[in-house]
């Protein structure tokens, strides 16, 4: 990646996700990822990028393999800056690391719990984390965390994830303030570990809260239900230092609903502009993609329907949609039952997303809700022409300067009707191809990282608001 001319104010870096696997959580990962490498970018660590850090219960030979995998697309700058809790939860004598037999107090096994132990690179206990199936709120749950000495004992508990969590993170965050105090900002990718986090009252840190999707149950409209995790989400949320929204109109739904009144700022993920733009005279004239999982909410259903009166009117016409997910029996059995096996097809996972786009003449774009919506935004950058439904949140945004063609929400003949101007028109095709690269302008990795660093300048420059 390109420098990026942002300087961040002086501190150490952290970037805290529940998980980061190749190919897992969609879109997450990779934005995840891509804000780690545009920090890189932007000179935080010398150009190493922050400090990356998972609280998933694999095994350090799967961490491993996930680093080596991300390293080898080089979703990652240096693969040595990914930290695991429980990679390092185990004593080189045996039992828990004394970080967590310090954070531990006396208690033992609740008996009614199920655990799943966690062992050292010697097959020892290292620490015994309650199994709690069924309930949604296992994260918020306060049942022991048993935590091991040498030869097995317990040598006391915690109480619950949160204070795993947090145990480690103390421990972390004294390791890099032994070089120099200097203040620390930790940047959450989840809202789980947000909410076990907003206590978390270490002076020396600063809390920014990203937000990666919408906040609303159907029908998406701002006075839409929320689930239990967003509903406490939004008791604590003035207790962040600062939050990062996708949108402007997510953030605006949000501040008039749940009267916000802290720094809340708006910080899209960045998408780069591809390194040349491939003019539509290049392009396959009839090919439409779509990138997204194979998931309800995805609603590919909708555009497969949607592309049988495309192919009525546009012979030669094509949907190749790449993505994994459960959806993909059912959704191989509707392009059987339309008879459209010869023009609508399920590619599977892609990690060449960049040549899809610089090939196709348009992005087709049917979920029911988003966040931001990242591939609109990269089809844009790379001047793919978008048709795609007006939903909450991100599509309308990312459109409102041209590059593409918004649907009503569900209006299936509405999307084919899009897709066959687009298709058919080649004049059309040339000007939101144009107009697509302008607006992706909006995201440049220079604009965001800029307004990421102007937020960590003003949460540094105040004590924590979790004090």
């Amino acid at each position: 990646m390109n420098t990026i001319s942002v300087t961040f104010p002086d501190a150490h870096y952290v970037v805290l996700s529940s998980r980061l696997i190749p190919d897992t959580d969609g879109g997450y990962t990779l934005a995840t990822l891509a804000r780690a490498r545009q920090m890189a970018a932007s000179g935080v660590h010398g150009g190493g990028g922050p400090l990356l850090l998972t609280v998933d219960p694999g095994t350090p030979a799967d961490h491993a393999r996930h680093r080596a995998e991300f390293a080898a697309r080089d979703l990652v700058v240096d693969p040595n800056r990914m930290r695991n809790l429980f990679d390092e939860a185990s004593d080189p004598a045996g039992g828990a690391a004394r970080w967590l037999r310090d954070g531990a107090h006396a208690g033992a096994a609740d008996p009614a719990i199920a655990y799943r132990t966690v062992t050292g690179t010697k097959g020892e206990p290292v620490v015994g984390l309650p199994v709690l199936p069924g309930d949604p709120d296992w994260h918020i749950s306060t049942a022991a965390v048993l935590v091991y000495a040498a030869g097995g004992a317990i040598a006391g508990v915690l109480d619950g994830f949160g204070a795993l969590y947090r145990a480690w993170l103390d421990h972390v965050v004294r390791g890099l303030r032994v070089a120099d105090d200097r203040a620390v900002v930790v940047l959450c990718e989840s809202r789980q570990l947000g909410e076990l986090l907003a206590g978390w009252d270490d002076p020396a840190v600063r809390l920014i809260h990203a937000i990666h999707t919408i906040h609303l149950e159907p029908p998406y409209r701002p006075d839409a239900p929320v689930n239990a995790l967003w509903s406490r989400w939004f008791d604590l949320a003035e207790r962040f230092d600062a939050v990062l929204w996708l949108t402007a109109a997510q953030r605006a739904d949000a501040r008039e609903r749940f009267d916000l009144a802290g720094v809340h700022v708006v910080v899209p993920h960045g998408v780069p502009a591809a390194a040349s733009v491939v003019p539509p005279a290049r392009r396959d004239a009839g090919r439409v993609v779509m990138l997204n999982r194979l998931a309800a909410g995805k609603r590919i259903d909708h555009a497969i329907r949607a592309f049988a009166g495309v192919v009525a009117a546009v012979p030669g016409a094509h949907l190749d949609v790449f993505g994994e997910g459960g959806q993909r029996g059912a959704l191989q059995d509707l392009i059987d039952e339309w008879g459209l096996g010869a023009h609508v097809v399920l590619r599977g996972g892609t990690t060449e997303a960049e040549r899809v786009l610089d090939e196709a003449s348009a992005l087709l774009f049917t979920s029911a809700f988003e966040g931001q919506g990242l591939a609109v935004i990269e089809a844009l950058a790379h001047g793919c022409p978008v048709v795609s439904y007006d939903v909450r949140y991100g599509p309308r945004e990312a459109l409102a300067d041209g590059g593409g063609i918004l649907v009503p929400d569900g209006d299936v003949a509405g999307l084919t009707d899009a897709l066959v101007r687009v298709l058919g028109d080649v004049d059309l095709r040339v000007r939101l191809s144009q107009e697509a690269v302008q607006a992706a302008r909006r995201v440049d990795p220079e604009n965001v990282m800029a307004a990421l660093a102007g937020a960590v300048r003003d949460v540094l420059a105040v004590p924590s608001r979790r004090v």
